[in-house]
């Protein structure tokens, strides 16, 4: 019985270490088996990690770019804008000064009674020369009374007469009226073709058809340089140019004026629109200092307040 018992020991035992002989590959297999899944996980965890790094980067750099388009197009429209007002302020000085000129007729100033003037007679009467083109004077309005006398011409008469016009000097009974011997301008062979033609012109300008505006204005200076409207033609031509943006020929133009015609009318507005050109021409010492002058020689106008609006915009602009 006790060596049953024995050998039944021996035989468990034996078993047992052949179990654990068994199982101890098996454990060291598996061991090793995870440790590789472990490692091979963090490999790929180690990939996804630089993929999600580069795609932030990414993200990061298309951020970027769309900032930059976003402040380009904000320039642009800011660009855009000033160029619109810049626009709308100059057809809406356009047709302020168009309005006034067309009065209540719907013609421009002048050019009605020049179109509506008869043809110049052989002989005009001497007070008529400070009315070459059919502009109204006080002494034409007096009648007959008035004909001939130098001395029933009034101040408004008087400088109505071109710069280099001299009224006939008055007759005596023992001398008879003589007419000057020297005059700047000469009568218009045609005072109706004239008023027509500088109509013409402006009805051009009025329709926005420019260019041909700019032609007919021309055409008409050179028709009739000594024409009481010409140095109105001179400003509408100018006029003709700006708003098409030829800057340069628009100043000159309006020098012109200034140069030849310097009481006209028309003198206040040329000279601020010396300093527009000027001012779009990016000559922002020369805009300066013409848009100054405007408002010292001309206080209290409309073109004085237009001067130091733009003043004020040319303070703000980039002289850089």
């Amino acid at each position: 019985m006790m060596a049953h018992l024995k050998s039944s020991a021996i035989a468990t035992a034996a078993l047992s270490a052949a179990v654990f002989a068994f199982a101890a590959p098996v454990s060291a297999q598996q061991r090793l088996s995870l440790a590789e899944r472990v490692e091979r996980l963090e490999q790929q965890a180690n990939g996804q990690g630089g993929g999600a790094v580069d795609l932030v980067n990414q993200i990061q750099a298309l951020q970027s770019q769309v900032q930059s388009l976003q402040g380009q197009v904000e320039e642009l429209k800011h660009a855009l804008d000033e160029a619109k007002q810049r626009n709308k302020d100059q057809y809406t000085d356009l047709d302020s000064r168009i309005g006034r000129l067309e009065g209540h007729g719907g013609t421009p100033a002048g050019a009605a009674s020049a179109a509506r003037a008869p043809a110049q007679p052989e002989q005009p009467p001497e007070v008529d020369l400070a009315n070459p083109a059919g502009r109204p004077a006080a002494a034409a309005a007096r009648g007959d009374a008035g004909r001939g006398n130098v001395g029933d011409l009034t101040a408004d008469d008087r400088a109505a007469l071109a710069p280099g016009e001299r009224a006939p000097r008055e007759a005596t009974p023992s001398e008879p009226a003589q007419a000057p011997t020297t005059l700047a301008k000469a009568a218009p062979a045609d005072p109706a073709a004239e008023g027509s033609t500088y109509n013409e012109a402006f009805a051009a300008l009025k329709d926005g058809r420019y260019a041909e505006s700019a032609r007919r204005f021309q055409s008409f200076i050179d028709q009739y340089p000594n024409s009481d409207l010409t140095g109105n033609a001179y400003y509408w031509l100018g006029e003709s140019y700006y708003v098409t943006q030829n800057y340069k020929i628009a100043q000159e133009s309006f020098q012109t004026l200034l140069s030849r015609y310097p009481g006209s009318q028309k003198a206040p507005d040329a000279l601020l629109k010396v300093g527009y050109s000027q001012y779009e021409q990016k000559q922002w010492d020369q805009a300066e200092a013409t848009l100054n002058e405007v408002v010292q020689k001309y206080p209290d106008t409309t073109v004085a307040r237009l001067a130091q609006g733009r003043l004020r915009a040319l303070q703000s602009e980039s002289r850089h």
